[in-house]
């Protein structure tokens, strides 16, 4: 078993090109929980920060977390997840990744441990490089693309301005429900968070 320590992980693409897309709304929820901590580069190809999240039940300070927000391409997320894994001594059920989901309304969040990737090339490399599917993940509703708009190219798109409080309120929500995961557990954020489809 892990020794209490966390690994948070946001997926998305690096790079300026790619800042505020749909497909890196995860990395957006990572930044929210660092609450302004500099990230610093990591030699397993990621940005991470250290830190404390929550309060333990007594108020103890909560547990210790590596945020992190792999620099290499979505589709091989699963190098960099599993490399920081294996050096901060992190367990598969103690690794959540907070990911965009194309099958959630914008806004929607819903938080799972285990199942499918579902299409999400992030998710399957993350699984491919951990050797198992049994991780917390974040699902953050982005909507379906438009007419026949391809998938592809929806979610390398940004939000519209119209969607725009929906997107904060979403990143609130997603930080928080990580908190929750680490501090009361993942039943507790799934009674708290999860909301209609």
């Amino acid at each position: 078993m892990s020794d209490g320590t966390w690994l948070v992980v946001g997926l998305g693409n690096p790079g300026p090109r790619y800042e505020g897309t749909r497909h890196n709304i995860g990395q957006v929820v990572v930044d929210a929980l660092a609450r302004g901590e500099r990230f610093s580069s990591s030699r397993h190809q990621a940005q991470v920060v250290e830190t404390r999240l929550g309060a333990a039940p007594g108020g103890a300070p909560g547990p210790r977390v590596v945020l992190a927000k792999p620099t290499t391409y979505m589709n091989v997320s699963g190098g960099p997840v599993a490399g920081l894994a294996r050096y901060h001594k992190v367990e598969p059920d103690h690794v959540v990744v907070v990911h965009d989901e194309l099958d959630l309304d914008l806004g929607r969040l819903k938080l799972k441990i285990g199942g499918g990737e579902g299409g999400h090339n992030g998710l399957r490399s993350v699984s491919q490089s951990l050797g198992t599917r049994d991780y917390v993940r974040v699902r953050c509703g982005i909507g379906r693309p438009p007419g026949r708009q391809d998938p592809a190219d929806f979610v390398l798109s940004g939000f519209a301005k119209k969607e725009q409080p929906e997107v904060e309120l979403l990143v609130v929500d997603a930080a928080d429900a990580v908190e929750m995961v680490l501090t009361e557990g993942l039943a507790a954020a799934q009674g708290r968070f999860h909301t209609a489809t």
